[in-house]
């Protein structure tokens, strides 16, 4: 038997008044006027997505700080790598963060800008040259500022803060890690063995990073543990960053840690599957809310944090 064409005369119909619609006269853009002040410019955002997304976000951080609950960010080394650590300085200086997590790369190029103010390597032609990731002076920096406070009760990160404000290199004022140890804000480092030039280094001592990386999960996970109406900000880091906040966040709850209510926020280019699993989904399935803003992070973060500034008056 043929298969007739449907017909489109049978079709049933309705008004457009009766069905509901994502998008309604109050939250579309507003014009833009010249002179307008950041605060009116905000105000000329579409209520929509990520615009939408990035307003909440910021209402949520300025109301955890006015309520006393924490504020955690992740970062990966992508936002530091575009120029982003003044910004996020900026936050520290306004007491938005109380603790920040890192992977391993965001302290190869925090340092590298600390130490001679400029990171991001050609990978390209250095790896054909046989010469990408060998830059002694980081390797070396890290190396010294772990085995000085090897036997000490110190992180990973609390350890190359105090390298660089100690040693106070020609650029230390570039610096996020140096900053949060002069705010006594910590910074967790999450390695990845394998995953970072350091790695490849003869000074690279792999039971004492390892060691300094626990004993900072551990720690991260106090923070955790205390984040009931707080934020957790990932930013930039699409494996390492969600991994460690969800199993900091299993391991909170099993001993007992109340973190029902709480807001979770990935900023980055696109959506990937452990972010949006282990950030946004999962750690807010009892309650709270879950806030996906994709874009990049040379945009999304400065506007974020005017948002916050502005919020702050």
């Amino acid at each position: 038997m043929p298969i007739l064409p449907l017909d489109p005369r049978k079709v049933h119909t309705r008004s457009i008044f009766e069905r509901t619609s994502k998008l309604k006269e109050g939250e579309m853009a507003a014009t833009y006027a010249r002179g307008m002040t950041v605060s009116d410019f905000f105000q000329c955002l579409p209520d929509q997505l990520s615009a939408k997304g990035l307003k909440d976000l910021a209402c949520s951080i300025l109301e955890a700080k006015r309520r006393g609950a924490p504020v955690l960010l992740g970062i990966g080394g992508h936002v530091i790598k575009v120029g982003l650590a003044p910004l996020l300085c900026q936050w520290l200086d306004s007491g938005l963060v109380d603790a920040i997590l890192v992977n391993g790369s965001v302290i190869v190029h925090d340092t590298e800008m600390a130490l001679m103010g400029a990171t991001s390597e050609e990978v390209q032609a250095e790896l054909e040259a046989g010469l990408f990731g060998m830059g002694a002076e980081t390797a070396a920096f890290v190396h010294s500022a772990l085995s000085r406070l090897k036997d000490q009760d110190v992180g990973f990160g609390e350890a190359i803060g105090e390298g660089l404000v100690t040693q106070a290199p020609a650029h230390c004022d570039l610096s996020l890690v140096a900053r949060a140890y002069r705010r006594h804000v910590p910074v967790f480092v999450a390695l990845a063995v394998g995953t970072d030039i350091l790695h490849m280094h003869p000074s690279f001592d792999p039971a004492l990073a390892a060691k300094k990386s626990y004993q900072d999960f551990l720690t991260f996970a106090a923070y955790v543990a205390r984040l009931e109406g707080g934020v957790y900000m990932n930013v930039g880091s699409a494996v390492i960053l969600p991994e460690v906040f969800l199993k900091a966040l299993a391991l909170a709850r099993n001993l007992g840690a109340e973190i029902k209510h709480i807001t979770t926020a990935n900023l980055d280019f696109l959506e990937h599957y452990r972010p949006r699993m282990n950030v946004l989904s999962r750690p807010t399935s009892q309650g709270g809310q879950a806030i996906s803003i994709r874009g990049a992070h040379e945009l999304t973060i400065p506007l974020l944090t005017a948002l916050l500034i502005e919020g702050l008056k």
